[in-house]
């Protein structure tokens, strides 16, 4: 492809992605897709001869498209938002198109300071002290995978030097709450603590973790020659968005010198509202932190925050210096590849830069105000409807509830809750997420997709009570 022709399919490809944009809302948000289906539609060998670039275009309405659920759709309720706000689309659009790596800093200055500046930037809005540095990870569950490995090496003085932690005399222990993201477990045996070495500690009422729980699990394990590694606090669980009391987390992890890392994937974006930050009180005590600019704040994925209070530590522990990546301006610079797991990066601060300068930190502020408000109402909405139920607090815009008809419990109830969840989703109006949550199932109306008002959460709430009724009918 010259570049004339790229100019030419180029202006197709942001044209066919502004029209897609505007009319997503007439599109069903769940795929209706049979298993297989895509593939069926697909050629099994590659082409032999070069294919017209209108023929690929129409295969996007064809075939890909169909075969999406829709996560810019204002009545998409899945999962969490995944804004991918445009104005951060366009910053990924030139950085695949630069086609830079960062593999040093010599490699693509630009590269490395962008990143500097913008993750400084976002340390500025989230109110983090000057003591964090940033860098930018592909999702939180690398960027909790690099904290425990951290953690782990700061435990024992550096094993991986030595003979690793088959050289280790007691087994190291991570301890998370049972609402903790399922990476975090992952991450823990990734890292090779082993599945009898991760803690499930107790929670509240309000499904956050319990800090005497904490406490009481490190003595325990210390008392048996266990060596108490790290805790993974969390601000927004992924069920409920549950709160964990990270100053009370702070000071037992401080106390029995254990690596506090925290797991804001979706809810560090709300910190950006200074109303929002007494749920992050004491954040200041940890010692890691992520939290994902691609969840509700509008970054495109994938954009994952990564902030650290040694990054010495960070850096000795991930450090890779081949003499072909080394250069004299090594001691004055920043070297990102030393700080995570793969040795080449994207310039994925471009979509974050653009993303801020595009909207403005006031911008930003109004659209999550917008959505912690359209959450509130709805919240407001189920608990004064009969038979209806919220399941556990709203902190943020994430609704846990339940339909519960006079009659009905146990797997009765479960089985009602799955169908007309499953009806719902299958009309193509919307999109919400079962779950399970104190062994019944419930639903997630997870609120701030970038073009979701109250007009749209209104109508979800009026499907959901009609299409409750339908169990009811002859």
């Amino acid at each position: 492809m010259t570049p004339e022709e790229f100019r030419q399919y180029g202006h197709a490809v942001v044209d066919w992605i502004a029209d897609y944009r505007a009319r997503v809302q007439t599109l069903p948000v769940m795929a209706k897709t049979a298993p297989g289906e895509v593939k069926a539609q697909l050629p099994k060998s590659p082409p032999e001869s070069p294919e017209s670039f209108d023929a690929i275009l129409a295969d996007l309405d064809r075939i890909v498209v169909p075969g999406l659920s829709l996560w810019q759709h204002p009545l998409f309720f899945g999962y969490f938002p995944a804004n991918s706000s445009l104005a951060s689309v366009l910053g990924d659009y030139v950085s695949t198109g630069l086609g830079v790596l960062g593999l040093a800093w010599q490699s693509s200055p630009a590269l490395t300071e962008v990143e500097e500046v913008a993750t400084d930037w976002l340390r500025q809005m989230v109110s983090l002290s000057a003591a964090w540095s940033g860098v930018i990870q592909d999702t939180a569950s690398t960027s909790t995978l690099v904290a425990l490995l951290t953690a782990r090496e700061r435990t024992t003085g550096y094993c991986l030097a030595r003979g690793g932690l088959q050289a280790e005399a007691r087994p190291l222990v991570v301890y998370v709450s049972a609402h903790s993201h399922s990476s975090v477990d992952k991450a823990a045996l990734l890292a090779g603590f082993g599945r009898e070495n991760i803690r499930h500690v107790a929670h509240d009422a309000a499904y956050a973790m319990r800090p005497d729980a904490l406490d009481a699990a490190i003595q325990a394990d210390a008392a048996a020659g266990k060596a108490p590694c790290a805790v993974v606090a969390t601000t927004g669980t992924t069920t409920t968005t549950a709160i964990d009391p990270l100053a009370a987390i702070a000071a037992v992890a401080q106390r029995h010198g254990v690596w506090m890392h925290v797991d804001a994937a979706m809810a560090g974006s709300a910190m950006i509202l200074p109303e929002c930050r007494s749920m992050w009180e004491g954040i200041e005590g940890a010692d890691s932190i992520v939290f994902n600019p691609h969840k509700w704040l509008g970054a495109a994925f994938d954009c994952s925050t990564y902030f650290v209070r040694d990054p010495e530590h960070l850096v000795r522990v991930m450090s890779t210096n081949p003499s072909y990546l080394q250069s004299s301006a090594d001691g004055q610079v920043k070297n990102y590849r030393d700080w995570g797991l793969p040795l080449g990066r994207r310039f994925r601060a471009l979509k974050l830069w653009f993303l801020i300068r595009e909207q403005g930190v006031s911008g930003l502020q109004a659209r999550l105000r917008r959505d912690l408000d359209n959450a509130r109402w709805l919240a407001e909405q189920v608990r004064a409807a009969q038979d209806w139920r919220v399941l556990a607090p709203v902190p943020l815009q994430t609704i846990c509830l339940r339909h519960e008809p006079a009659g009905l419990s146990g797997e009765a109830l479960d089985r009602h809750t799955q169908a007309w969840v499953e009806r719902l989703n299958r009309s193509g109006l919307t999109y919400l997420t079962p779950a399970v949550l104190d062994g019944r199932w419930m639903v997630r109306v997870s609120i701030g997709a970038e073009a979701t008002e109250r007009t749209h959460v209104e109508r979800l709430w009026a499907a959901m009570q009609a299409e409750v009724l339908k169990d009811a009918r002859p």
